[in-house]
């Protein structure tokens, strides 16, 4: 790729990001990305009120500064609803989802607030 900043990007046969190769064809990008699986991970926790989900952009997110940032993971739900955390390459993403999962199950493993009996004490 040229050293010029490439806007719109979508996932190969392989699932590896490359530049759309025409940023004048807008429409036929964005029929790419309705219909594409898009989804790196997605994982929910604490009883499904806390969801990590990891996503292929579409969208380099650097705005021309450095290396294109083209993957997300978020949170929602939970302490850290709507925290984010964006990446250059997939396997970047799928290891920050890993991460991001394990961090928000440790955090819940050490933080849980004491349950109440039918007495209304602690348990």
């Amino acid at each position: 790729m040229s050293g010029r900043y490439q806007h719109h990007w979508y996932l190969n046969e392989d699932g590896e990001a490359e530049p759309w190769w025409d940023d004048n064809d807008l429409l036929g990008w964005a029929s790419w990305l309705e219909t594409a699986d898009r989804h790196i991970g997605f994982t929910e926790l604490e009883s499904g009120t806390v969801k990590v989900s990891t996503v292929f952009l579409g969208l380099n997110h650097s705005f021309g500064e450095g290396p294109p940032v083209l993957f997300e993971t978020m949170i929602f739900g939970g302490e850290h609803d709507e925290l984010q955390t964006r990446y250059h390459t997939r396997e970047a993403a799928e290891q920050g989802h890993e991460d991001i999962v394990n961090l928000v199950q440790s955090y819940y493993a050490t933080n849980k607030k004491p349950e109440k009996n039918g007495n209304g004490e602690s348990k």
